[in-house]
């Protein structure tokens, strides 16, 4: 039995499967290989003070936005306060480690807004972590202190 179609050849047919597949594989791997969630991309208005400090070489940074998320180290691992002391006594035992056990310092970065009784509590789990504590702040500049004195 033999079957007739009317419908012609065209070679204007592109097949797209290919190159979704292209793209798919190269989404994929920006994703995987990209970081997470960048220091930048936390938005941390810091306080502003009239001193700077300079940069310590072994340290670990602790981190908490306006809205209560705590993030931990280089690799800015969320973290709950409940679990925090476990994971920051890991991080700087870590860290002892690696730099010939010198004692790391707690960098605390804690955006303005996170009410005071959070920001207190964070601090004394910190404390309690370790006696090397770095408050992150921005120095004031000559138009903001004029403001201050307003």
């Amino acid at each position: 039995m033999k079957f007739k179609t009317r419908l012609k050849p065209s070679t204007a047919l592109i097949d797209l499967t290919p190159l979704v597949d292209v793209i798919f594989l190269m989404l994929i791997f920006f994703i995987v290989t990209s970081d997470i969630l960048p220091l930048k991309s936390l938005m941390i208005e810091n306080p502003r003070l009239e001193k700077d400090s300079a940069p310590l070489t072994t340290q670990l940074l602790l981190v908490m936005d306006a809205q209560n998320v705590i993030y931990l180290g280089s690799k800015k691992a969320i973290v709950d306060l409940i679990s925090l002391q476990q994971n920051l006594e890991l991080e700087l035992q870590h860290l002892k480690e690696q730099n010939g056990g010198h004692e790391p310092t707690i960098v605390l970065s804690v955006d303005r807004r996170v009410e005071y009784g959070l920001f207190l509590r964070l601090f004394s789990v910190a404390q309690d972590c370790c006696s090397r504590i770095r408050l992150v702040y921005q120095p004031l500049d000559a138009q903001d202190l004029a403001q201050e004195r307003l």
